[in-house]
């Protein structure tokens, strides 16, 4: 039995640049465009959405108004980094993730108004 393989696309992103729909996040505190749930869906990425909605409880992190949140992937490695930074390449917060098969190198999210969407979307 063969079963599908989801894939995500750099090129993808750049075709949200609104979002129809806003999706509640699990906790209630945060949530999320179309474009977000495009990639958590298109590369099994909840965990993405999660850790930028539980990190909220961080003070310093809440503090900011706009965020600014990266992952950046090794893809060889397949280990990453997830940063957030306040919108003026200040990192805020950092944590290191110590497996992933997210499938791109880099992919950028914005948190404000207790939103997660992709840059395309602000």
């Amino acid at each position: 039995m063969e079963t599908a393989t989801k894939k995500l696309e750099a090129s993808d992103l750049a075709n949200f640049t609104g979002s129809e729909t806003w999706y509640q996040h699990w906790l209630k505190r945060s949530r999320y465009t179309d474009g977000v749930k495009f990639v958590a869906d298109s590369a099994g990425a909840y965990w993405l959405i999660d850790e930028i909605a539980i990190n909220q409880t961080r003070p310093k992190v809440r503090s900011e108004a706009f965020q600014v949140w990266i992952l950046e992937v090794n893809l060889e490695k397949r280990k990453a980094t997830l940063r957030c930074e306040d919108g003026n390449d200040n990192v805020v917060f950092t944590k290191r993730i110590g497996f992933t098969d997210f499938p791109l190198a880099e992919i950028k999210f914005y948190y404000t108004d207790n939103t997660i969407l992709l840059p395309s979307e602000y």
